[in-house]
C-alpha cells in the first residue's frame, strides 16, 4: 500500500507538472461519480511504467525468496548466530519527512470532499494552493520545546486548526527529534513554527538544548556550508514564547531564537507571541492567535473568509473486546520494548520517607530515593522528576459524570486518525479508561475555553449548554468560575449538570484531544552527590489550599498528597482521621508496593543550580521555607569536602520559617553541619510568627549587610536563592542592589548593573518557582 500511494503520489506530481493549466479540470474530474476518461496516451505510458515497475519489484521479491529458499534453509542454525539486520534509522532531516509524508487513501478522499466545496472559492481557484493541497504531505511544521507539555499542547491544537480551518497539512515535532541544520532548505513557501518555553535562569526546556546551542553558538552551521551570508533568507516562522513574568529572564528562549533566526536571514509572520504563566498563559495563547492566523493566511495565500471551521477528530478511539493481557499497559511509562530508563520511560525507584514537621496540621516529606538499581546519576543541585497518578477521587468524578463508571475497566486502542502523524499514540496504549484517567491525562487541570466550546453542545440541557458556552466566551466569568477557583473538566461539568452520567454522550476523543498529559513534578534535590551518590533526596511539603472565590472547596495537590498517600500506606498510623484524597499507590500492575516498599517512577533532569569549582570561595544561601532543600545539599557537600581535608570557604545560610518548634526543616542536623565547617560559618534563622512582628529572610540580610557585602566584593562569594519567585526572590534581590549602594558607594544604575554583572558571571544564581 505504501509503494502505491508513492506510485499514486508520483503520477499526481508528474500530472500537475504536464499539465498546470488543467489543474481545476484534472481534480474536479477526480470527484465525478461516472468520470470521463481524461487520460491521454503519455499519461497511460506513464502509468504502465510504473505499473510495470511496480510488477517487477514485487516478483524479483518472490523469485528471490523461492531461489534461496533452500539454502536459507540449510544454514539457518549459522545465520541464527549472525547479526540482525540494522535497525532503520529515525529520519533527522524534517523537510525531507515533511516531503515524504503523501496523503494516504483517507486524506485523498478528505481532500476530495474539500476540492468539490472549495472550487466556488478564490483559494481553490489558486494554482499555488491547488497544487500544494494535493501534493505536499506537509506544507508547515510545529516544533515544540516543553518540559512540562505545555508547549507541546499548544503546538498540537495549532497544527489541528491549521489543517482543519485552513486547508493546509502540518506535523508536531519534538525539537530534540530532527536536525534543525536543515532549517536552510525549508522551501520558501512552507512554515515553521517555534513554540518554546523558558525556564529557569532562562534556560531552554531539556528537549530544546541542542538547537538551543546549535543556534547561539558561536559558529552557526547549515546543512549547506553557509555559504551565502543570510543562509535562511528562505525561512519563514512564527515563534510563540512560554514563560514567567516573575522570573528574570522572562521568555528568554523565545526572544533570542527570534532574534538569530531573523539575523541569519528568516522572516518572522506576524508578531512573536509571549505569554506568562505567572497571569493567564492560556489567555495569552489565545489572544495572540487572534492577529496570528490572518498573518498566517496572508503568508500561504488562504482565503480566510472561505475556511471551513468543522471539527475533525485527532484521534480514534476503539473498544477492544479481545485483547493480548501482556501487551495492555495499566499505567507503564514509555514503551515494553525500551529496553533503558530515560525521561520518557522513567525508573520505579524505592522511596523511604518521613515527616519533617511536628506540632503542625500541614506535612512535609523527606524523601530518599534509591537510584543504586538504576543507570541514572546526579550532581548536586540538579532536579529529581516524581511522576505521580491522579486520586481515586477525581477518577471516579470524570468517570462518573461522563457515564463511564462501569465500563472503567474496558480496554481501549486510542491512535492518531493520520497515520503519518508525528505521534501515533497519545499516551501508552492498549489500556483502560480507569488506567487513562489515572496515569495518563492531567484530569486535575482547569479545562481551556476551546475545550468548553467544543463540548457545550453535548449538555444535556439547554441551559447546561447555554452555561458551557458563556463560559468559553465570557473570559471574566471563566477566570472567576473555573481558572480562579482551580477547577477541573469534572468539576465544571457538575456544576453545568449534576446528574451521573449527564455527559456521556461526549465522545471520548474529545476528551483525550482536551486534556493533556499527566507530566512529572520536579524537586530540588536536598542530598550531596559526593556524600551520597546512590540516594537521591527530595523534601515536599504536602499542597492544600481553599480557593480565595470558594474558600469552602479544598484543591489538593497531586504529586504532593500522592507522596503522602505513599506514606500512608507504609505508615499505617500516620495522621489518622484526618482527610486526604485517596491514591491507588500500589501502582501499574501492582508494581509500585511490594513487601511493604514503596516505588516512585523518577528521572534526573541537571541543573546549572551549582557551587563554585573551588570550594574554598565563599557561598551566601537564601531559602525560606523548601527553598532549603537544595541547600541542605550544598551544606551536607561542603561539609564533606571539609571532613577530607579540602579548604572550604565561609558558607552562610539564610533560612526562614514560621516556627522554630513546627517547620523548622532540618533543624537536627544544622548544628553538626556547621560545626564541621567551622570560621564564620552559620545558619542565620528568621521565624516570622515567634515574635511580635513578621520577621524573613530579607530582614536578616539587612541585619548582617555588612558582612554580606564583604564576602561578595573582597572574597568573591557566590550567592544562591531557592524558593518563591514572586515576592521572596525581587525582596531579596532588592536587598543586594541596596548593599551595593550603602556598601559599595554605587549609584541606583550602576547597583543594579553590578547584581546583573553577577547573574551573567554565574555568581548570582536561582532556583525559584512562583
Amino acid at each position: 500500500m505504501m509503494l502505491f500511494n508513492h506510485a499514486k503520489a508520483l503520477f499526481v506530481r508528474w500530472r500537475f507538472d504536464r499539465h498546470p493549466q488543467s489543474s481545476t479540470q484534472f481534480l474536479n474530474h477526480l470527484n465525478m461519480t461516472n468520470p470521463s476518461p481524461m487520460l491521454d496516451t503519455l499519461d497511460i505510458v506513464f502509468l504502465g511504467t510504473i505499473g510495470l515497475g511496480t510488477v517487477a519489484w514485487f516478483a524479483r521479491k518472490q523469485l528471490f525468496s523461492r531461489f534461496s529458499g533452500a539454502s536459507d534453509s540449510k544454514s539457518a542454525a549459522s545465520t541464527a548466530t549472525k547479526t540482525a539486520p540494522p535497525i532503520k534509522r529515525k529520519e533527522r532531516n524534517f523537510v525531507k519527512v515533511m516531503q515524504d509524508q503523501v496523503c494516504d487513501d483517507t486524506q485523498m478522499m478528505f481532500l476530495r470532499y474539500r476540492w468539490s466545496t472549495e472550487l466556488r472559492t478564490g483559494w481553490a481557484s489558486s494554482e499555488k494552493n491547488l497544487r500544494w493541497l494535493y501534493i505536499v504531505g506537509r506544507r508547515v511544521i510545529f516544533f515544540y520545546g516543553s518540559q512540562t507539555g505545555t508547549a507541546e499542547d499548544y503546538a498540537a491544537r495549532m497544527a489541528k486548526e491549521c489543517s482543519q480551518n485552513y486547508g493546509i497539512s502540518a506535523m508536531t515535532a519534538d525539537i530534540e527529534d530532527y536536525d534543525l541544520t536543515y532549517l536552510d532548505t525549508m522551501p520558501e513557501d512552507c512554515l515553521a513554527f517555534f513554540v518554546l518555553a523558558t525556564y529557569g535562569e532562562g534556560e531552554p526546556t531539556d528537549n530544546a538544548v541542542e538547537f538551543w546551542d546549535h543556534l547561539t553558538g558561536d559558529d552557526v552551521v547549515f546543512s549547506e556550508g553557509n555559504e551565502e551570508e543570510k543562509p535562511l533568507k528562505n525561512l519563514r516562522y512564527v515563534v510563540f514564547g512560554l514563560g514567567n513574568k516573575t522570573y528574570e529572564h522572562y521568555n528568554a528562549v523565545a526572544r533570542q531564537i527570534d532574534q538569530k533566526l531573523t539575523a541569519l536571514g528568516a522572516t518572522r509572520i506576524g508578531e512573536r507571541g509571549e505569554g506568562d504563566d505567572d497571569g493567564s498563559l492560556e489567555e495569552d495563547f489565545l489572544a495572540w492567535q487572534e492577529n496570528m492566523w490572518p498573518a498566517f493566511c496572508e503568508a500561504l495565500g488562504v482565503d480566510e473568509s472561505n475556511v471551513d471551521k468543522e471539527r475533525t477528530a485527532v484521534f480514534s478511539v476503539e473498544e477492544l473486546e479481545t485483547v493480548d493481557e501482556e501487551s495492555v499497559y495499566h499505567g507503564e511509562l514509555g514503551e515494553k520494548s525500551q529496553r533503558h530508563y530515560d525521561a520518557k520511560k522513567p525508573f520505579p525507584a524505592k522511596v523511604t520517607m518521613h515527616d519533617l514537621f511536628s506540632n503542625s496540621d500541614r506535612h512535609c516529606l523527606h524523601v530518599d530515593i534509591d537510584i543504586s538499581e538504576s543507570p541514572f546519576k546526579y550532581l548536586t543541585g540538579d532536579h529529581v522528576a516524581i511522576w505521580p497518578t491522579n486520586s481515586e477521587v477525581e477518577v471516579q468524578r470524570l468517570a462518573g459524570v461522563l457515564g463511564m463508571a462501569e465500563k472503567l475497566d474496558t480496554i481501549v486502542m486510542v491512535k492518531a486518525v493520520d497515520d503519518t502523524a508525528s505521534k501515533k499514540y497519545p499516551f501508552p496504549v492498549p489500556s483502560s479508561y480507569r488506567s487513562i484517567f489515572r496515569h495518563y491525562l492531567d484530569i486535575n487541570v482547569a479545562p481551556t475555553r476551546p475545550l468548553l466550546a467544543s463540548i457545550a453542545q453535548f449538555a444535556p440541557s439547554e441551559q447546561g449548554k447555554a452555561f458551557l458556552e458563556r463560559l468559553s466566551k465570557d473570559k471574566e466569568e471563566y477566570k472567576q468560575v473555573v481558572a480562579d477557583a482551580c477547577r477541573n473538566l469534572a468539576e465544571v461539568l457538575q456544576l453545568a449538570d449534576g446528574q451521573a452520567g449527564a455527559f456521556s454522550s461526549i465522545p471520548f476523543d474529545y476528551i483525550v484531544e482536551g486534556i493533556s498529559r499527566l507530566q512529572p513534578r520536579y524537586y530540588s534535590i536536598s542530598s550531596s552527590a559526593m556524600e551520597s551518590p546512590s540516594v537521591i533526596s527530595a523534601t515536599a511539603v504536602t499542597l492544600a489550599y481553599n480557593p480565595t472565590s470558594t474558600p469552602d472547596r479544598t484543591v489538593w495537590g497531586v504529586g504532593t498528597n500522592y507522596l503522602w498517600a505513599l506514606h500512608q500506606a507504609t505508615y499505617k498510623d500516620s495522621d489518622k482521621g484526618v482527610y486526604h484524597p485517596e491514591y491507588y499507590v500500589k501502582g501499574p500492575r501492582d508494581a509500585y508496593f511490594t513487601d511493604n516498599v514503596p516505588r516512585v517512577p523518577i528521572h534526573v533532569r541537571k541543573s546549572n543550580f551549582k557551587l563554585p569549582r573551588n570550594p574554598s570561595v565563599p557561598v551566601i544561601m537564601v531559602g525560606p521555607g523548601t527553598g532549603v532543600a537544595p541547600f541542605r545539599g550544598f551544606v551536607h557537600e561542603r561539609a564533606f569536602q571539609k571532613g577530607h581535608g579540602k579548604p572550604v570557604g565561609t558558607t552562610l545560610l539564610f533560612y526562614g520559617c514560621r516556627r522554630s518548634d513546627e517547620d523548622f526543616l532540618y533543624r537536627d542536623e544544622w548544628p553538626g553541619l556547621f560545626e564541621t565547617l567551622g570560621g564564620e560559618s552559620r545558619i542565620i534563622t528568621a521565624f516570622s510568627r515567634e515574635g511580635a512582628e513578621k520577621v524573613y529572610v530579607q530582614h536578616r540580610l539587612r541585619e548582617n549587610a555588612q558582612q554580606v557585602w564583604d564576602l561578595i566584593d573582597k572574597q568573591g562569594a557566590y550567592i544562591y536563592v531557592c524558593g518563591d519567585a514572586k515576592h521572596m526572590a525581587k525582596d531579596v534581590q532588592s536587598s543586594f542592589i541596596e548593599f551595593a549602594q550603602t556598601y559599595g558607594g554605587k549609584d541606583a544604575d550602576q547597583a543594579e548593573q553590578y547584581v546583573k554583572s553577577l547573574r551573567s558571571k554565574g555568581r548570582y544564581q536561582e532556583d525559584v518557582w512562583s
